[in-house]
């Protein structure tokens, strides 16, 4: 939650091995960014996340997952229903949680704070967000969580920069970013002493960088799937911020889906992975994937030719889903007008 969650499968995709090089566009023109702040004092304003509207539909939605509709999953215990974002499609274990060496994460430190992104303007630590007094958010009230989550705003007035997806975040509904604040207060607080992010930007991160400040966000029916889908893919999972193409550091939404953003020794590994197109794209992308083999890639790591994934995903999560909610993805992922591959992805 408070550091960059990923979200990336492949199709026909792209592994890219590498040894020290490589990173994200958007983290790698960050120094360029910073030379114009310190220049004209003007903030990199991220693009926020598009509407909660559906695309323009390119082919219909699976009919299984038409008849999804569900009320929403939280008025009679937003405990549960954050922990099963949490532990879920919001993914934030993924970054939050310590690795064994073996790659799988460390349960007996649970979201205590882990992943690192080292660039030549920043270091970005995944902070512990368990209830600890002291190296945790104990101290934090849930609202206060909730601010850091949609604004990037912590309690001493100060604001977080990337890599977290704060633009998407911004977006999640008052039930489910209020139901997930109360979740991560009620977790074993476990002391892990995590450094703090630096950012090589005259007065650190502003407090534009993500658009205006979010107050309240409605929530969006199960009863319109492919919307639903887009919300869960979006402000919840923020997928499609891995998986939207990024130009100079900036998510381009015209080429919403259609991946190439290499991702260069994430966590524990020593290899690069490469965001797939998951737009309707018959070739480049998921058009002629089937509903099973959209879902076995998320929730199991196995691509369509049977090919495991890359470990970057994080499947360990998604695979405990609930079926309605995989078949409102999948049924997003359907409507994402088709896209052409994007440029190669070259790893720096």
């Amino acid at each position: 939650m408070l550091a960059a969650v990923y979200c990336t499968f492949t199709t026909g995709e792209q592994q890219v091995t590498t040894g020290q090089g490589g990173t994200r566009p958007t983290l790698a023109i960050w120094a360029a960014l910073v030379t114009i702040l310190a220049v004209t004092g003007c903030a990199r304003e991220e693009e926020p996340a598009p509407p909660a509207t559906a695309p323009p539909a390119a082919a219909p939605p699976p009919a299984a997952a038409a008849t999804a509709a569900a009320p929403i999953r939280d008025s009679a215990d937003p405990l549960g229903h954050g922990r099963y974002l949490v532990e879920t499609v919001a993914g934030c274990g993924n970054c939050h949680t310590p690795r064994l060496p073996d790659g799988t994460p460390d349960a007996t430190k649970n979201l205590a704070g882990a992943f690192v992104i080292e660039e030549p303007v920043f270091k970005a630590y995944a902070q512990n967000i368990t209830p600890d007094m002291e190296t945790g958010i104990g101290s934090w009230t849930e609202e206060q969580i909730v601010d850091a989550v949609r604004n990037a705003h912590r309690p001493d007035g100060t604001f977080m920069g990337p890599p977290m997806s704060f633009g998407w975040y911004k977006r999640m509904s008052d039930t489910d970013v209020r139901a997930i604040a109360k979740y991560v207060k009620s977790v074993p607080a476990v002391r892990n002493e995590v450094p703090p992010s630096t950012y090589q930007i005259p007065g650190g991160p502003p407090a534009n960088m993500y658009g205006p400040i979010v107050t309240t966000v409605p929530d969006v029916p199960k009863t319109d799937v492919v919307k639903y889908g887009e919300y869960l893919a979006g402000p919840v999972g923020h997928c499609m911020d891995c998986h939207t193409t990024y130009v100079m550091g900036q998510i381009d939404m015209a080429q919403l889906g259609r991946g190439g953003n290499v991702y260069t020794r994430p966590f524990i590994y020593d290899w690069a992975a490469v965001s797939a197109n998951i737009t309707s794209h018959p070739e480049a992308g998921l058009g002629a994937w089937t509903d099973d083999e959209i879902k076995r890639a998320i929730t199991e790591g196995v691509s369509r030719d049977g090919r495991q994934l890359l470990p970057f995903m994080p499947y360990w999560l998604y695979k405990k889903m609930e079926p309605s909610d995989l078949d409102a993805i999948v049924a997003y992922l359907r409507s994402l007008p088709p896209l052409g591959a994007a440029a190669p992805a070259v790893p720096e």
